[in-house]
């Protein structure tokens, strides 16, 4: 029994068709593979180089630390005041060195290793803490500086406050490493510590000071600013960081299903395996709390060597799997539309196929020679007859096709002419813009690289003068050198108040008690010895939900320059008062001085712009004060006439505020 039969255009099409599905299914196949890895294998780059600059975020605080305690231990009078055993003043001293760097413990140590002085709990005082790695160390050489994991039982002789700071509920998680307990009672602290040494390079003691990082989210949050600058894809944040104390996230970004910081969770149970257990750096991806994440971790160790912790930072995985399958999705429909484009020169070439070879021979020498009448003799009615006829439409066709495709090119060529002179325009306006943004990067990343040496300079150049006696001749020369330097670092800070504002920290605020603690600070002002200040408050104004310090920093921005207008001699004017139909309150600073030029009022807010003389002020004041009133949704408006002085109007509404 023969099979059905089948036309020679048909086996031809089936036979290429075959081919051609067969091809193109293995080309997505391999195709997909190659964009999938190659897409995470950059994003494990990128995560191993993130890592790298988290590190370096986590051993610049505790430089930081170790510098401190380095530069108090040197100080002489420390020195003199623990030979001579003056406890009191010594416990002042070191509590206000404490409060001032931001240090969560800061204890002083005698040559045996018996606690002296600690400003959290002077009363614990009299302990042993000899046998801390790090102040053995300390004892040996200059100053020394490592991660710690510090008892419950040392915290609390610190204060509670830390001892509840450490503590936290261990929280299950999908994948997660097991935890012994149900909550983790230890901390994790950056620690340093440097002896304090006689004239004869002898110890005296040792101080002890450090930063617990449990709940602290200052390391991580810098992290994530600094690699991730924000990114955000789907609403949600695509960059995080996160230190690990054993198995236990004790400072974290990484959010849960509540949104919040996912603080106590675990870490899962292949990355405990490998960075812990091993001791092996992990880059892959990793389930982290509730989703996939690419990452890079990294052990913690302390000062003897042993692994006590983890940095991790990570970013979203969905983000690279949804381009991979955009980039699939579009290899797909490529191919798809090159099957039909492939079907249809099929078509045509089997109809070429099947023609009788002579006429099919001079048919297509005189259609070569151009002339597109020529007509193929039809002899049959079969197929080839078929094929023939339609070869001689094909032929009209073609001459018809050919004549709008000449007239087609030419209008086709003039506006490919007018678009490409539009995108020419077009990519010059996207360049300058991409020139002026790259700019304001460029400002801030400077502002922030030089805000550390400038530190560094200002802390060395107050050493040096507290050492250097009033008449000495170099007396005078540092003092400049210290006020420039404080004046750079008021600039930089500006830049990056202005670069990167921070979101307020919103809270009942009122707005009378405000204004008087801005009034308070110029009392002692000599700029303000000759200026009578007028108060007309309206009584029983609402409380408004603000960042109080935030107005307090517009509001005596616009005090120090209304004083400035009037030469430190006139009247200041503050009124409040409220708008019940809009449910506003209303600030009024006025001031009695030369008043505002037109021309220069319009640039009021404008960054860097100031009428000031030059060293006088950076044009940023305003720009910065502008706005934190809209992070407020709130307004400045300005009145002033040339030499009638100025009034400065701030806008707040009352309603509560969405962050």
């Amino acid at each position: 029994m023969r099979g059905p039969r089948f036309s020679l255009r048909t086996k031809l099409i089936l036979s290429f068709l075959a081919i051609i599905i067969l091809g193109g299914l293995l080309s997505l196949v391999v195709g997909s593979r190659l964009v999938r890895d190659t897409l995470i294998s950059q994003a494990q780059a990128k995560v191993r180089h993130d890592l790298s600059s988290a590190w370096i975020v986590f051993n610049e605080r505790l430089s930081d630390i170790k510098n401190i305690v380095r530069l108090t231990a040197s100080r002489e009078g420390v020195r003199d005041l623990l030979r001579s055993r003056q406890i009191d003043i010594l416990l002042k001293y070191l509590s206000r060195v404490r409060a001032e760097n931001g240090l969560d413990v800061l204890s002083l140590l005698d040559r045996h290793g018996r606690v002296l002085v600690r400003t959290n709990s002077p009363k614990t005082a009299g302990d042993d803490q000899s046998q801390d790695e790090i102040v053995r160390l300390a004892f040996k050489q200059e100053a020394v500086a490592a991660p710690q994991i510090v008892l419950r039982e040392e915290l609390l002789k610190e204060n509670e406050a830390l001892a509840a700071q450490a503590l936290m509920d261990v929280i299950p998680t999908p994948r997660a490493a097991p935890h012994p307990g149900s909550q983790e009672t230890r901390g994790m602290m950056l620690k340093a510590a440097a002896p304090i040494l006689d004239e004869g390079s002898s110890p005296l003691g040792v101080l002890v000071g450090g930063i617990l990082l449990n709940r602290n989210y200052e390391i991580v949050d810098r992290v994530k600013g600094i690699v991730f600058k924000g990114e955000r894809y789907k609403g949600r944040e695509t960059g995080t960081a996160t230190i690990f104390q054993d198995v236990v996230r004790i400072s974290t970004n990484v959010k849960n299903e509540k949104g919040e910081r996912a603080i106590g969770t675990l870490l899962s149970a292949e990355v405990k395996k490998a960075v812990l257990d091993e001791g092996q750096p992990w880059v892959a991806r990793a389930f982290v709390v509730n989703d996939w994440y690419i990452t890079a971790y990294e052990p913690i160790k302390n000062i003897a060597g042993a692994i006590i912790g983890i940095l991790y930072v990570g970013t979203l995985e969905q983000p690279y799997l949804d381009t991979a399958n955009r980039v699939i999705l579009t290899f797909t429909l490529i191919a798809g539309l090159c099957v039909v484009f492939l079907l249809v020169i099929l078509y045509f070439s089997t109809t070429q196929i099947i023609r009788p070879l002579h006429k099919m021979a001079v048919a297509t020498r005189e259609i070569a020679k151009g002339d597109l009448s020529h007509k193929v003799e039809v002899s049959s009615r079969d197929e080839i007859g078929a094929l023939a006829d339609s070869f001689n439409q094909m032929t009209d066709h073609l001459r018809k096709a050919n004549e709008k495709l000449i007239d087609w090119g030419k209008t086709l060529e003039r506006k490919v002419d007018e678009r490409t002179q539009e995108l020419r325009e077009i990519q010059s306006h996207l360049i300058q813009s991409e020139k002026l943004a790259s700019i304001g990067k460029l400002a801030a990343g400077v502002a922030h690289e030089i805000n550390n040496p400038l530190g560094g300079i200002l802390i060395y150049s107050h050493l040096i003068l507290e050492d250097t006696p009033p008449g000495h001749p170099h007396h005078e020369n540092l003092n400049k050198i210290v006020r420039e330097t404080t004046r750079c670092k008021d600039i930089v800070k500006r830049l990056l108040d202005f670069a990167r504002p921070k979101e307020p920290e919103r809270a009942p605020t009122d707005i009378h008690d405000l204004l008087d603690r801005c009034l308070a600070f110029t009392e002692r002002q000599a700029l303000f010895q000759n200026i009578r200040v007028e108060k007309a408050f309206q009584p029983s104004l609402p409380r408004i939900i603000a960042d109080a310090g935030q107005l307090q920093q517009v509001f005596m921005n616009i005090i120090f320059n209304a004083a400035e207008a009037m030469g430190g001699n006139g009247t200041l004017t503050l009124r409040t008062f409220y708008n019940s139909d809009r449910n506003e309150v209303a600030v009024e600073i006025a001031d009695t001085g030369h008043g505002i030029k037109d021309e220069d009022r319009k640039r009021l807010f404008e960054p860097f712009f100031t009428t000031k003389e030059a060293g006088q002020g950076t044009g940023l004041g305003l720009a910065i004060s502008y706005g934190i009133i809209q992070k407020h949704h709130g307004t400045i408006k300005v009145r002033s006439e040339p030499g009638l002085g100025a009034t400065f109007t701030v806008i707040l509404p009352c309603r509560g505020m969405e962050p």
